[in-house]
């Protein structure tokens, strides 16, 4: 186990090759964390020794990902849990989204991206590429359509088919970290329909690399000019998305 904080992905004595952040001393792989108070508490402690020491005040980058021939993107869903992640945890995260095309290299220098949007879509070859190593080699992704748009989730789901053949997607129970780390979610319940949902996980050489919500995660709430007028949400969005990211730094 390694927390994830940024950086880049750097190759390894043996050649493996992981998302480190500049100068993150490396854990040994594979190993589950005792508890994760300690290394919440390890976490910061480093990011605020790399913030006195680098040139630059360090931040945890989050990507909002442009994908698809018509380079598709999403600007509804909010990044209010950025600096919600900040206020609550004292880690250094920046307040505002990255906008980092899938295609290109520059995807590798952020553990965490947001991959959402509306209406179908299909991938390029490269992007396709770019998405499979950028998970198997420690990235993390939350996907997630606009209001819950179908024609997204159906296009979605074929293209992670794609990129991952041998691995499916699988139900979250709701006894796992993600939904305890930092805020407790007993249930996911939407906005404008009765009931409640589940997330759903990629698990990729034992790491949960990829959570999938069919149902919108957007927060539009915490958004400018945006409506999910016809589609419906998750309510706890923002809780969730703070734990996520605070989980794919921790794990």
């Amino acid at each position: 186990m390694r927390p994830n904080t940024g950086g880049q992905f750097r190759e390894g004595a043996g050649g493996e090759t992981t998302l480190r952040a500049r100068n993150m001393p490396a854990l040994r792989p594979g190993r589950r964390p005792l508890s994760p108070q300690w290394f919440y508490l390890l976490l910061i402690a480093l990011l605020i020794t790399f913030a006195h020491a680098a040139d630059e005040p360090f931040q945890v980058k989050v990507g909002n990902l442009v994908y698809s021939m018509d380079q598709k993107t999403s600007v509804c869903f909010a990044d209010a849990f950025l600096s919600s992640t900040g206020k609550t945890t004292g880690v250094p995260v920046r307040a505002n989204f990255l906008k980092l095309r899938l295609g290109d290299e520059e995807l590798f220098t952020t553990p965490f991206s947001v991959f959402t949007g509306t209406g179908d879509f299909k991938l390029t070859e490269k992007e396709r590429e770019n998405l499979r190593s950028y998970l198997r080699r420690g990235g993390f992704l939350v996907a997630s359509p606009g209001c819950s748009d179908k024609e997204w989730n159906r296009a979605f789901l074929r293209e992670i088919e794609g990129v991952f053949p041998d691995v499916k997607l699988e139900t979250i129970p709701m006894t796992h970290p993600i939904f305890d780390i930092i805020h407790k979610v007993p249930k996911l319940t939407l906005t404008k329909s009765s009931g409640t949902t589940m997330l759903k996980g990629l698990t990729i050489d034992g790491r949960l690399a990829l959570v999938f919500s069919p149902d919108g995660l957007n927060d539009t709430h915490h958004t400018k000019g945006c409506c999910c007028c016809g589609g419906n949400e998750i309510a706890q969005a923002e809780m969730m998305n703070v734990n996520l990211l605070m989980y794919a730094l921790l794990y």
